[in-house]
């Protein structure tokens, strides 16, 4: 696979993204973007219009002969706010199935916000410690603290530029009273989130069209001016371009007739935020949401790639985040967590596991008793329901149900094809799953009782035999056999005798 596409389904427009991978990086091939406001009916009723809908499609098709013209890649479709709240999104999102063939993946904000983030950093150099990232859309506004690389903070709010423009602003140009009640609507949501975002930025990076609208109308007015954006520049540009109509403001550089149907709201959102969070200026990006979900496949694909270990070291926050949240014993987990990487890596001639399951496997090993904050009873039950209906920030949905299914069999049940956990993965994962099952069982049997006790392990594929000898500090009768129970079933799923060493 030579090949990554990244499609942006908006609510106010439609992007594509198409990268090749060149010694470990990506280098863009094809670019372009449509404006559908397939979210403009979502904001004002509720629900998708039909004409949207099939501007959004017809772009899709466009998108897809694109795409083939390219040859075989991976291609990753998400839709954002719009998808989010629309309450016929699953019309839309079979229309897409049926239509052309690709499945839409709705994300959340708090993700989007991530994968703007992952783009950012892994296709530019920040020199700040502690960086806010703004990215305005059509539906929402994500903010995102990042802090030495790591992810601090993260919101989304209801801020986007399509979204308040069709609540609030309802005459061209709007009139005084709209836009009072824009500003009052605008602050109340800021004010959430100020405390938390205020005293740590140093530096603000801004993406999306509304930021790129505002850099290119103060540069036209101060040509010398070609890197930050000051806050006086954006209020002075929210409150002229207010006094305009549109087609005043679309003869603005850098704002165009389409962007000027809503850079009113977007000029206020940004003003407003920087004015509440005393940011003084900030520098536009032209990176964002496709540039992420492009460094997540490419993470996915190539470990040798830069966006690989900032992949890892998002998720490694997140499941850390996670067992923290529901009180885990980390301690203990990381025992379980340490014998299941070393099997995962001594045994690869008996499981034959693809390497993406090495850290689908290690996140299960650190959340597979998260259960406990529910209740002991049905721990395991419940370890499953926290994760799926939990963010589990640098996995997709798909991987965080591998990492729910592995998670939940460590008990006395095991996977099966009709369990939910089990039937809602493709085929592949189906088959796939019950070894990384196995691997944790092993794993948390030498942790049973004595948390500690065992120190390490030897493993060993010996034609139809796999042997395990233990070091430990005290008698290992209990972890013996702990390990013994699970001889019937490590025969079953890789059709080997496990032998475990009573040194």
């Amino acid at each position: 696979m030579s090949v990554l596409v990244a499609i942006d389904i908006g609510s106010n427009s439609v992007r594509l993204k198409v990268a090749r991978i060149v010694h470990h990086r990506l280098k863009t091939v094809h670019d372009e973007r449509f404006v559908t406001r397939l979210g403009d009916s979502v904001f004002r009723e509720g629900a998708l219009s039909p004409e949207a809908m099939d501007a959004t499609i017809k772009v899709l098709r466009r998108f897809h002969r694109v795409v083939q013209s390219y040859g075989n890649g991976r291609v990753r479709i998400v839709g954002t706010s719009a998808l989010r709240e629309a309450s016929n999104a699953a019309v839309f999102v079979a229309w897409v199935q049926s239509a052309i063939g690709w499945n839409v993946e709705t994300i959340s904000g708090l993700e989007e916000g991530r994968l703007i983030h992952l783009g950012v950093l892994t296709n530019s150099r920040i020199s700040a410690s502690n960086v806010l990232l703004i990215d305005l859309g059509g539906g929402s506004c994500e903010l995102t603290v990042s802090t030495h690389g790591h992810i601090r903070d993260m919101f989304s709010l209801p801020l986007g530029a399509v979204r308040l423009t069709r609540e609030f602003l309802n005459h061209d140009p709007p009139t005084d009273a709209e836009v009072r009640r824009l500003r009052e609507d605008i602050a109340e949501e800021i004010g959430t989130v100020r405390r938390r975002i205020a005293a740590a930025v140093s530096s603000t990076i801004a993406t999306s069209g509304t930021a790129a609208a505002l850099a290119g109308a103060t540069q036209a007015v101060e040509p010398s001016n070609r890197g930050a954006v000051a806050r006086t520049a954006v209020w002075r540009l929210a409150e002229e371009l207010s006094q305009l109509d549109v087609d005043g403001r679309s003869k603005w550089p850098g704002i165009g007739p389409r962007r000027a149907e809503i850079i009113v709201a977007g000029a206020y959102v940004f003003a407003e935020l920087m004015e509440r969070l005393k940011l003084p200026s900030f520098h536009y990006s032209p990176l964002g949401l496709r540039d992420g979900m492009l460094a997540q496949m490419l993470a996915d694909h190539d470990r040798a790639a830069r966006s690989h270990r900032q992949v890892e070291a998002e998720r490694e926050d997140a499941v850390l985040a996670m067992s923290r949240r529901y009180q885990a014993d980390t301690a203990a987990a990381d025992n379980v967590r340490r014998f299941a990487l070393q099997l995962f890596r001594d045994l690869g001639r008996a499981h034959g596991l693809p390497a993406e399951y090495e850290a689908f496997l290690s996140a299960a090993a650190r959340l597979h008793d998260v259960g406990r904050f529910v209740n002991r009873s049905g721990r395991h039950r419940h370890t499953h329901y926290l994760i799926s209906n939990s963010e589990l920030f640098g996995f997709t949905a798909e991987q965080r149900q591998v990492i729910d299914a592995i998670a939940r069999y460590i008990g006395r049940s095991r996977p099966r094809p009709s369990d939910a956990p089990v039937a809602s993965l493709n085929r592949t994962h189906q088959e796939l799953v019950p070894k990384a099952v196995v691997l944790l069982r092993l794993a948390k049997a030498m942790n049973h009782g004595n948390p500690g006790n065992v120190t390490r392990v030897t493993a060993k594929v010996d034609g139809k035999k796999v042997s395990l000898k233990l070091v430990s500090k005290r008698n290992r009768e209990l972890e013996v056999w702990m390990l013994q129970k699970e001889r019937p079933y490590f025969r079953e799923v890789f059709g080997r005798d496990l032998v475990v060493a009573r040194e």
